[in-house]
């Protein structure tokens, strides 16, 4: 990447970065309390699947801004446009979901922006000794991004971000920064999410990469103690995983049950012009003549939603769960056997799994 290298000396990018998605705050790097400002234009936004570091590459151009200037210009005031989530349980359809919401004509889609799983770090911590920011610090910062998330194109009528599915935890921050900001949230039911990641070649990694996170979440909802990590099963892994991403999520729905929409994938997919239809009137997004009848020839449903070059369908992705179940019966058994086991003296899990049934 290149940091700003051949610029005219009296090159400022703050106004472009205030003003337009022409210009992207990548990166939040707390340590030094700085924003990397990248280069993207409108088909890259539509062509990332992750607004991680994948986005990176030796052509990129950026520079590096204390947060403090940014966050002082970002309170005067710039264009925006209403900002709305998608928030999920993790492999349950939100990147799809965010491709098809993008043949509206009228979103920009921002999928896993790398700095709101900052924010989700940070606001672990606040009030800790260990936190980097106090919690007046954490706001405005978070303010800033909010704004800068909140930019758009001349055709752009509102930005869709899509979260990580970890970093739903800080919805409630985002939620409050605005009355106007709506949510949908995406989960499966258990045996389906169960079988989804045991099929998943990359699953392992992704289970026990968030799997501290999770579990010291989960701990907060739930008082019956826990096998350690390290001793749980693969599909006792995989049921953890699930609960604890519910339990957020209930809670969630709960708080703000008119501002967040509770979406089955596996309704979605069953019915998706009525499930797309109520979507996209709880975000008050508005649609081109004939986006709903045109939605099920999209190309977005035959190919593999983050990573697009890959085939992928309903009907594939039937056949691989089937396959799932199969291969790992045992496994799937022992995930719904823990998960039954908790419900039978932890209420909260067993109202999600009565609302999200094993």
């Amino acid at each position: 990447m290149n940091p700003g290298h051949n610029r005219p000396a009296a090159y400022d990018p703050l106004p472009t970065l205030l003003d337009s998605p022409d210009s992207y705050p990548q990166k939040l790097d707390l340590a030094r309390s700085c924003i990397l400002q990248i280069e993207l234009d409108e088909p890259a936004y539509q062509a990332a699947s992750f607004l991680d570091d994948r986005i990176l590459g030796p052509g990129t151009r950026g520079t590096w801004l204390p947060i403090a200037r940014v966050a002082a210009a970002a309170k005067l005031g710039h264009e925006t446009r209403p900002l709305h989530f998608i928030l999920h349980t993790g492999h349950v359809g939100s990147t799809l979901l965010s491709r098809l919401l993008d043949t509206t004509g009228s979103v920009l889609s921002l999928r896993e922006p790398l700095p709101l799983r900052t924010l989700a770090e940070a606001s672990d911590v606040l009030g800790q000794p260990e936190s980097l920011l106090s919690e007046p610090q954490f706001e405005l910062v978070l303010d800033t991004f909010v704004h800068l998330w909140s930019r758009g194109y001349a055709t752009t009528r509102c930005v869709v971000l899509k979260a990580t599915s970890a970093a739903a935890r800080v919805a409630p921050w985002l939620l409050r920064r605005s009355a106007a900001s709506r949510a949908v949230y995406l989960n499966l039911q258990a045996e389906p999410y169960l079988a989804t990641l045991l099929a998943g070649a990359n699953s392992p990694v992704d289970l026990r990469g968030h799997g501290a996170e999770r579990m010291r979440r989960l701990r907060t909802r739930v008082a019956t103690p826990f096998e350690p990590l390290h001793a749980l099963t693969p599909g006792e892994l995989t049921a953890m995983s699930w609960l604890a991403e519910s339990l957020t999520r209930r809670a969630i729905l709960d708080q703000w049950p008119d501002r967040v929409l509770a979406v089955d994938f596996d309704v979605l997919l069953g019915d998706l012009p009525r499930v797309m239809q109520q979507i996209v009137d709880h975000l008050q997004l508005p649609a081109e003549p004939g986006w709903l009848a045109q939605l099920g020839s999209s190309p977005a449903l035959a190919r593999y939603s983050k990573s697009p070059d890959h085939e992928y369908s309903p009907a594939l992705r039937a056949l691989v769960l089937d396959q799932a179940r199969r291969d790992h019966r045992d496994e799937i058994r022992r995930g719904l056997a823990w998960l039954e086991s908790l419900a039978r003296t932890e209420s909260a899990v067993a109202r999600v799994l009565q609302t999200d049934p094993a």
